[in-house]
């Protein structure tokens, strides 16, 4: 592990995981993960913001983008943080090192707006790209933590409404199971640099409000993925959710879909 990934993991959990996420105000964690956010942009990136027919996020166009692929990005922070300001850093890097147009997308936020607030507003996104003139075929959906899991629910959705699926997948450290039965929930605790087992379950019971756990869009784990684009996720051996990207990789190998775990 590098010197730099060191400083990093001893910063989270010193300032972020440290703090009782799960009792902090909402209003609190957001402003405080925007905090996060890129100063500048880079030279050969262009923000758009957009709010169109109920969809709002951030086009984050860059230089040399490749016509007509399109890279629609679902931020994390458990359903109740994040936004496409805080995550501007890694859209900005997806966007430069793929040449791709990244349309960030700002879903609403429990627990103004429980499960399934944030699913309604994704498939809403993915229609409206869809009515943009954006080729499904030339589409990747990606996200990270919660945004991961909402990716596999997105897919699920469009899967259910007999749309075309996108090309492909991109989950990173994607939560896949509300109903937090993984190992790795309290075997992992110790070493993960963000998070304890109290915030995910917590967490878990403030997005769902009075939905089943087990819900295919609230808890893609237990969705029927066969048919599912090929899929990429990325987790780390030491994280709190390692097992929601092992048991969805196997999920998804099982079905027949071609799936990479890194």
């Amino acid at each position: 592990m590098s010197l730099r990934a060191k400083f990093v993991i001893w910063h989270l959990k010193r300032n972020v995981k440290s703090k009782p996420l799960h009792l902090i105000d909402p209003s609190i964690l957001r402003e405080n993960m925007d905090s996060y956010a890129p100063k500048k942009t880079p030279r050969t990136i262009t923000v758009e913001p957009v709010d169109d027919k109920g969809v709002r996020g951030e086009w984050h166009r860059v230089n040399g983008a490749a016509p007509d692929h399109t890279i629609l990005y679902l931020h994390g922070g458990g359903y109740v943080f994040g936004s496409t300001k805080s995550h501007r850093a890694l859209t900005f890097s997806l966007a430069e090192a793929s040449s791709t147009d990244v349309f960030s997308l700002d879903y609403r936020l429990a627990p103004e707006h429980p499960f399934p607030a944030a699913v309604d507003d994704a498939i809403a996104a993915y229609r409206w790209l869809l009515d943009q003139g954006r080729d499904p075929a030339k589409i990747l959906i990606a996200g990270d933590s919660a945004g991961g899991g909402l990716t596999l629910a997105l897919t699920f959705a469009i899967k259910a409404r007999g749309l075309a699926m996108p090309r492909c997948l991109a989950l990173f450290s994607p939560w896949t199971d509300l109903a937090v039965t993984g190992a790795s929930i309290d075997s992992n605790e110790a070493s993960d640099a963000i998070f304890r087992a109290e915030y995910i379950r917590n967490g878990a019971r403030r997005v769902l409000n009075d939905a089943a756990p087990t819900a295919p869009l609230a808890s893609p784990l237990y969705a029927d993925v066969e048919g599912f684009p090929p899929t990429l996720i990325y987790a780390s051996d030491e994280e709190i959710l390692l097992d929601d990207s092992l048991r969805m990789h196997e999920r998804l190998i099982n079905a027949g879909v071609s799936s990479t775990l890194v």
